[in-house]
């Protein structure tokens, strides 16, 4: 049975993407509810017959009474035996039968899929954004988002068929009831529903603006925790225990704030309704008791009159929570929507294809990229770099080196000029086809929280062990992983490296990383510093693998330590976004420029990064 339920939806069925999905709360839902139309619309039919059912129970208590009052109990029984029976009946077996159907449905169909269903569409949409959208904003928050928004969405959903469908029904049967005995008794239930739509707009009004700021200030705390959490080597290393303490108490302290504001709304609520609950008790009850006593009701309507009433009453304050909480989720998933529904800002060509690559000439004819800032960045530089060729990049920090490789990798895309691979504008290629025939190893080499194998696999996932294994040990990383165990007790290939690799030191983290590119076997291939976490011994056998690694490739290393790229068949000095100087090592020593003034000041190998005079 809950197999059922449960793959009624499925919530990974393929879909439409969208690179600019709804800014707005109800079209955005829109696209989420399309394909549960079918489950919501059998839903709401059976809350209404649940609602339904229980509101005729009521009226049949008030006839069992007027039955019962009529005569001798072996004459009552002889008259409406079977017609007790068969309510009993209804109640043993109809009702579990209606009210079982509606609660599978909304708690083992809707609530699990909804939910799955937005996180992963959320997650996908998300993981689309290109990098410099993710380096404007706190990784923590940007999951939170994921995370809060598609629960909410789902309790949202939950409390429209649980509690409103439910209500209504429960108040148009209500009416139909009293309205039966007298229609007098429809006054007061007139006026009090008058004013709980009157107080529930208030309250609505309030809540969702409240709901949205508290949800804001909670993300902002999980960026500011994650963010400490995230950097703690930094938080122990400067002993600013007390300055992350009061940054992270300002967050909390705001999202205390914000939940008081909200909870004073609903203090407000629960007590206006209490006194509004109070007023229709008194009235419906008073109102069936004058009726009875002039003779015009009978017993069982008034006892059927003060039990609705008195249902009511417990009713309203549900109803008023669930459309409280209503609210509140949708407020959350408004705040979520900021990240959820932000347009992809870096997206192929409709008519894209893949890389067509043939011998992996890199061209850059006058680019330029200032970040939007109109400064920083590269400024008009062209350089062409022919198929196999080494090409070394030097210069101070800020010259522009991290934008060329940004660039290349089409993290972003040039503000002007363009940058061509084989004779094709990689900005009218696929993305992916361009990343695939680029290997990198970065400076600041993180690696997955996953285990050693997965991530050099990261590399070329169809890779057999062997190859795997090649690479390592090309990468001369063997050695140390087999000598791994992470606190789970899993070892070598197999244990875990900690969030972006901290249970490994820094050299093990670069030789994981290069073993990862090496396996992946681009046929371009850039280096960002790759070997700067490096002691000099390692040094001298990785660049001994990286030279095999280079054969037959097109290579860009950018190093600040000279001695890495003295041996390139070409360097290039970059100053202030653009091209100083361009030659070989001695060309470029001969002409007594920059890059002589570099080598001539660099102490154990590196550049030095003093401004000049």
């Amino acid at each position: 049975m809950f197999k059922f339920f449960e793959g009624l939806v499925d919530p990974y069925a393929a879909y439409t993407q969208t690179d600019t999905p709804p800014r707005k709360l109800w079209p955005f839902l829109r696209d989420y509810v399309r394909p549960f139309k079918g489950v919501f619309a059998v839903t709401a039919l059976v809350a209404t017959a649940n609602s339904a059912f229980d509101v005729g129970l009521i009226w049949y208590v008030g006839r069992l009474v007027d039955l019962l009052a009529q005569g001798q109990p072996a004459a009552v029984w002889a008259s409406h035996g079977t017609e007790i029976i068969l309510v009993a009946l209804a109640v043993l077996i109809l009702r579990p039968a209606i009210g079982g159907t509606g609660v599978a449905l909304l708690h083992n169909t809707i609530l699990p899929n909804f939910g799955t269903m937005m996180r992963w569409r959320a997650h996908r949409h998300v993981l689309r954004q290109p990098v410099g959208w993710f380096e404007s904003d706190f990784a923590g928050r940007i999951a939170n988002r994921i995370m809060q928004a598609p629960p909410a969405a789902g309790e949202a959903v939950f409390q429209t068929f649980d509690a409103v469908a439910f209500a209504s029904t429960t108040l148009v049967g209500a009416a139909i009831m009293l309205a039966g005995a007298d229609v007098r008794l429809l006054l007061p239930l007139v006026l009090w529903f008058a004013g709980y739509v009157a107080l529930m707009r208030w309250t609505i009004r309030r809540a969702g603006p409240a709901s949205t700021a508290s949800s804001e200030a909670r993300s902002a705390v999980t960026g500011r925790v994650v963010d400490a959490y995230a950097n703690i080597h930094s938080v122990k290393l400067f002993a600013h225990h007390d300055l992350e303490e009061a940054y992270g108490k300002q967050a909390i302290e705001r999202a205390r704030q914000t939940f008081f504001t909200e909870m004073r709304v609903v203090t407000k609520m629960d007590i206006i309704l209490t006194v509004l609950n109070g007023l229709l008790i008194v009235a419906v009850t008073g109102w069936a008791m004058w009726l009875w006593y002039q003779s015009l009701a009978s017993v069982g309507t008034v006892a059927a009159a003060v039990t609705l009433v008195l249902r009511l009453n417990n009713m309203t304050y549900w109803i008023m929570w669930a459309t409280t909480n209503l609210v509140q989720n949708l407020g959350t998933v408004q705040e979520g929507m900021q990240t959820i529904t932000q347009p992809i800002s870096l997206v192929d060509r409709p008519d894209a294809g893949a890389l067509d690559f043939r011998q992996g000439r890199v061209q850059i004819e006058g680019v330029s990229h200032h970040y939007g800032r109109g400064s920083g960045g590269l400024d008009r530089i062209s350089l062409d770099v022919k198929p196999g060729e080494k090409i070394g990049v030097v210069g101070r920090s800020g010259a522009g080196k991290s934008t060329l490789v940004k660039l290349m990798l089409r993290f972003y895309d040039a503000e002007a000029g363009r940058i061509l691979i084989d004779g094709q504008d990689i900005a009218q290629v696929t993305q992916d086809s361009v990343r695939r025939r680029i290997g990198m190893v970065a400076q600041d080499s993180s690696l997955l929280h996953r285990s050693v194998r997965e991530n050099i696999l990261y590399g070329r996932p169809d890779a057999t062990e062997a190859q795997m294994i090649a690479a390592a040990k090309q990468a001369d990383a063997h050695e140390f992983i087999l000598t791994l165990q992470d606190p789970e007790g899993r070892v070598g290939y197999d244990a875990h490296v900690g969030e972006r690799g901290v249970k490994l030191s820094g050299g093990q983290r670069q030789r994981v990383a290069l073993a990862r590119v090496i396996l992946k076997d681009a046929p371009i291939l850039i280096l960002d510093e790759a070997t700067s976490a490096l002691d000099s011994e390692a040094e001298a056998a990785i660049q001994e693998a990286l030279f095999g690694v280079m054969q037959g490739k097109t290579v860009i290393a950018i190093a600040h330590r000279l001695s890495t790229i003295a041996a390139m068949d070409r360097i290039v000095v970059l100053e202030d976004g653009r091209i100083a100087e361009a030659g070989s090592h001695a060309e470029l020593l001969q002409a007594n420029g920059l890059y002589a003034r570099f080598w001539a000041r660099q102490s154990g190998g590196f550049i030095g990064l003093e401004t000049e005079e």
